[in-house]
């Protein structure tokens, strides 16, 4: 080895962008490999390349012991202080025994272990890389389509695009360029896999901070997004400065930011609304274009009802429910939404059943009040309807008292001495 050499590793790690160091270390480890496959494989050594002049050396490691038991790797504590009187027993000796040269075969295994280091290295590099921008958006071509999978060159690796991640009716053809929005990094044994979604919200919005300086530049924040890719789509703008009109920053001169964005989505409608941190007004917002009526809030249940006029109705609910949907994703809360008619008859059908909800606790209460009039024993009408307010009444003493003045002729009672007016209608008095 030599200056040519380190040259050689120079112009390697300008290429690849691998680390001249990283090099350095997989050669190391290939010579190791090499002056084993040649001079026995049991040896323990140690391989150090000059990183001035590229000059390598090899040295072999035995450890020191009082009885040698496999002089390929141990030497006696007598033979290690015939060189160095300052060994001791653990220590390890280290002598130079570089080879002239390797062998034929010890060459060409130095040169696969250099390859497969080399090649680890720059999976590693590129598994870090796409890693950090998992949630990022990338450009790539199309290279080939197998079993409805896409696969996009994205220049260091290959990205797959899953079927599941594509957009429907949209097709792909080789030397396509589409941009797609990085889901996951995987590390396999063949290198790291990289996901690619064309369907994930986060492409609309990496799509707008592309297209709006606002959004990029931080005067208009992206607050929510939802999506049915290929269909429909609603993002929520906000903006701290009043001068600046996040819905205007977002739909550009003559709608020419937005329609950018709807190109690149094929066609794709995009509804922009108002962020607001009320949510009675944000749920408004997030049903345009559909006129509100009024909005209440449960929050609790986490529900909004909402009232639209009676010919915006079959507008706010959207085709197939497709705005309705939108909105509750966008918003975070389950909309119900009626119409003005219906709100009223909800409303009437509501206020009659509390009538009659009313009505029959008042019976209620006037039966249990008449009904304890008879706790206590009573002499005539009059008196059981005197305590018809206060006291609790069981139904079998009232009985047993009737038959008792039901069977005295003399309007005497039997078992009492006081006496009972004959004329006493008990039927009145019965419940």
């Amino acid at each position: 080895m030599n200056v040519e050499f380190l040259g050689a590793l120079q112009d390697l790690e300008r290429e690849k962008g691998i680390s001249k160091e990283i090099l350095l270390e997989a050669i190391e480890a290939a010579l190791i490999s090499a002056y084993k496959k040649n001079f026995g494989s049991l040896q323990n050594v140690r391989v150090h390349i000059d990183r001035a002049t590229g000059e390598f050396k090899v040295y072999s490691r035995k450890a020191i012991v009082e009885q040698v038991a496999d002089p390929r790797i141990e030497v006696s504590l007598t033979e290690a202080q015939k060189i160095n009187p300052n060994y001791q027993v653990d220590d390890v000796l280290e002598s130079e025994v570089t080879p002239r040269e390797f062998g034929r075969i010890a060459a060409q295994t130095a040169k696969q272990v250099v390859v497969q280091r080399i090649r680890e290295a720059e999976r590693g590099m590129i598994y870090e890389e796409f890693s950090n921008r998992e949630g990022d958006i990338v450009t790539g071509i199309v290279q080939r389509m197998e079993n409805k999978n896409v696969y996009v060159d994205l220049g260091k690796v290959e990205a797959l695009l899953a079927p599941s991640e594509q957009m429907n009716g949209e097709t792909y053809r080789y030397s396509d360029r589409i941009k797609a929005y990085i889901v996951e990094v995987k590390k396999t044994t063949k290198g790291p896999q990289v996901l690619i979604s064309r369907t994930h919200p986060g492409l609309l919005k990496r799509l707008f901070e592309l297209e709006v300086p606002e959004i990029h530049d931080g005067t208009v924040e992206l607050k929510a997004a939802s999506r049915e890719a290929g269909a429909r789509s609603k993002i929520a703008v906000y903006s701290k400065d009043e001068n600046v009109d996040p819905v205007g920053a977002c739909v550009g001169p003559k709608g020419m930011r937005v329609q950018a964005v709807v190109n690149e989505l094929k066609g794709e409608k995009i509804d922009i609304v108002k962020w607001n941190p009320d949510p009675a007004k944000f749920v408004a917002n997030a049903l345009s274009p559909a006129k509100v009526v009024t909005v209440d809030i449960y929050e609790d249940d986490k529900v909004a009802r909402v009232v639209v006029p009676d010919y915006q109705l079959s507008l706010a609910i959207g085709k197939e429910g497709q705005n309705a949907r939108l909105a509750a994703k966008l918003t975070g809360w389950k909309i119900d939404i009626k119409s003005e008619s219906q709100a009223k008859t909800a409303q009437i059908a509501a206020d009659s059943y509390e009538e009659y909800d009313e009505e029959y606790e008042q019976d209620y209460d006037y039966e249990d009040s008449y009904d304890e009039a008879y706790d206590d024993e009573f002499v005539d009408e009059n008196d059981a309807e005197a305590y018809a307010d206060d006291e609790y009444y069981d139904e079998t003493d009232a009985e047993d008292a009737y038959d008792d003045y039901d069977d005295s002729d003399s309007g005497t009672d039997e078992s009492s001495d006081s006496p009972k007016p004959a004329d006493a209608d008990m039927n009145k008095s019965r419940p």
